[in-house]
């Protein structure tokens, strides 16, 4: 394949240069050469026609579940990257809720050699807060950072323990590390398995309030006002932790904050409407309609920083139980962009946000590289085609998990091409290695 690939005629929308228009994009040598209005075709250059097209930074995810080492049966690392190249994201972070967890070098080296041999999109590793996400003693964050690891999380996990926590944000900050967290009470939470709300108690199912995740938010803040430290909220999905996340924006304190499509589209009322349908059942839970108004207005004003899928693969053993008994959690790459574009569709979103939100803020949020088609960036790029009509079935998706509420619905919009570091990995559903 040729070190040089052209993009002709597509509309290019990048937030960082501010740039919105036709253009034609040269990649050379694994990077982006130049954007102009034309370019020459030196010999031997892939070109490809992107007319009627958006040409974008490929996608970053900072929140990513790829299940190796030890649940390969719902996603492995390669996998989990072609899912990710096909749905236009190029780099992911993937959390270390794997068996055994990531809080050593080991895990971590593993991880990124999968990622390597799989050639698709980059993979950063998110290490654990403490060993064992068990909350009791702190990982060896020095270790985690030499070995790769972007981020710390106990993901799944909160961290209850506010001294732990406090002495966390302390540690990390010496590594420059940002703790992505998962915050829920537990105690609030207690047996819950929705939101807490009439289709709760019309289903007859234990409800979570939107209070359980909003408290944890209030003490992290005032932890990260404490410490000088970085707090990512991970899926923020009530009105009340956009509150909170917009005032400690305003006070200036270092909390960024992400969201999911589902989170930013559903609401607790499709649990009731899918029949107790488990491809709807995640943590946080679908919550109400003011709660995803919430979320959607806060994605537009830039207090939420991001859109990450929480992508998370069960396998049908998992999910084909009664809503109590099923695992939380939905797969997501492959349908954040067109469950995005509807909100643009709505008028709810612009499209430069849109595209700013799954670029560049996730770049600034964890320091990556790309997000951006400056000269110079990496040539990572995703070529989108708006008005593509599909089905989302489960023979469609190349994550090895298909649990998600979109399966039976057309969406549209759909990632035709995929470049990471100067290689063509995705065209028209196939990758190419």
């Amino acid at each position: 394949m040729s070190d040089v690939i052209i993009i002709e005629g597509g509309r290019v929308i990048d937030p960082v240069s501010g740039l919105d228009g036709v253009r034609t994009v040269v990649l050379r040598d694994g990077r982006v050469a130049e954007v102009a209005e034309r370019a020459d075709r030196p010999s031997g250059a892939t070109i490809i026609d992107a007319r009627g097209k958006w040409v974008t930074p490929g996608f970053i995810d900072l929140h990513v579940h790829l299940r190796e080492p030890g649940q390969e049966y719902k996603e492995t690392v390669a996998t989990g990257a072609r899912a990710a190249v096909a749905g236009g994201f190029t780099s992911i972070v993937c959390m270390p809720n794997t068996r055994p967890v990531n809080d050593t070098l080991a895990v971590t080296e593993l991880i990124l050699a999968r990622a390597a041999a799989a050639g698709l999109a980059r993979v950063y590793p998110c290490g654990c807060i403490s060993r064992g996400s068990s909350g009791e003693e702190l990982a060896e964050y020095g270790e985690l950072k030499a070995g790769g690891c972007v981020a710390l999380s106990d993901d799944g996990k909160p961290v209850m323990s506010s001294s732990l926590m406090r002495r966390a944000l302390e540690y990390a900050r010496a590594f420059d590390l940002p703790l992505t967290v998962h915050e829920e009470d537990l105690a609030l939470v207690g047996k819950g398995v929705m939101h807490e709300g009439a289709a709760s108690t019309r289903l007859g199912l234990k409800g979570i309030p939107g209070q359980a995740e909003e408290v944890m938010v209030l003490r992290d803040i005032a932890l990260a006002e404490l410490t000088g430290g970085r707090v990512h909220i991970a899926h923020a999905s009530s009105a009340g932790t956009v509150r909170a996340v917009r005032e400690a924006k305003r006070r200036g304190l270092a909390v960024t904050a992400e969201v999911t499509p589902h989170h930013l589209s559903l609401t607790d009322e499709d649990v009731a409407s899918s029949g107790y349908g488990t491809d709807f059942k995640m943590s946080p839970p679908l919550r109400s309609a003011a709660d995803v108004a919430a979320c959607v207005a806060g994605l537009a004003d830039g207090t939420l920083d991001c859109i990450a899928t929480d992508h998370a693969p069960h396998s049908p053993v998992e999910k084909d139980l009664e809503f109590d008994a099923a695992l939380n959690g939905v797969v997501g790459l492959e349908t954040a962009f067109p469950v995005c574009l509807a909100l643009v569709k709505a008028g709810r979103l612009t499209e430069r946000r849109l595209i700013e939100a799954l670029t560049a803020s996730p770049a600034r949020v964890f320091g990556l590289p790309g997000g951006s088609l400056a000269r110079g960036a990496p040539a990572d790029v995703a070529i989108l085609d708006p008005a593509a009509e599909w089905l989302c079935t489960a023979d469609r998706f190349h994550s090895k998990s298909t649990n998600s509420p979109w399966k039976g619905r057309r969406l549209t919009g759909r990632c035709t091409h995929a470049i990471v570091g100067g290689r063509l990995v995705h065209q028209g559903g196939e990758e190419n290695s």
